[in-house]
């Protein structure tokens, strides 16, 4: 199966607060997003986690 289920979290606050897909083919390495931190009420960068 190509798709990969991870979980991000939070580089400030270290909250792990999403969960999403990722194709291991095309992101061999860890992801990273800017999302909406909901303990810290801003956009921060949110590190794929393992």
């Amino acid at each position: 199966m190509p798709r990969e289920r991870i979980t991000l979290e939070c580089t400030s606050c270290k909250q792990r607060n999403y969960e999403t897909t990722k194709n291991k083919r095309k992101h061999s390495g860890r992801v990273e997003f800017i999302k909406f931190c909901a303990f810290e009420r801003k956009r921060t960068p949110h590190k794929e986690t393992r």
